[in-house]
């Protein structure tokens, strides 16, 4: 879980690729760089994350079976939020509680 400012979104395949300015952290098992990449199933644009826009983002790290695949992955029952300070407090909250 992790608040980002979306930088780029570029259609890859049958994939949506957005480049992500990481800003914060809430709880993290995989560690992260400053820029990721965030990966998206689909090119439908669901969800709907425009450039510019500040997220709370939950997603997954994907791994293939030949570790020639690292990417984090936004799945359908993922998270994706508009980012606010409220949120942040709520994210944080739970963060402490799970």
């Amino acid at each position: 879980v992790f608040h980002g400012r979306i930088l780029a979104r570029r259609l890859v395949g049958r994939e949506t690729r957005y480049e992500v300015a990481v800003e914060a952290r809430y709880r993290q098992r995989f560690p992260l760089v400053n820029r990721e990449y965030l990966w998206v199933p689909n090119t439908c644009g669901c969800p709907a994350l425009l450039e510019g826009g500040e997220y709370v983002l939950m997603a997954r790290r994907h791994v293939n079976h030949e570790h020639t695949l690292n990417r984090i992955l936004l799945q359908h029952d993922g998270y994706a939020r508009a980012w606010t300070p409220r949120e942040a407090r709520l994210v944080r909250e739970a963060a402490r509680h799970c």
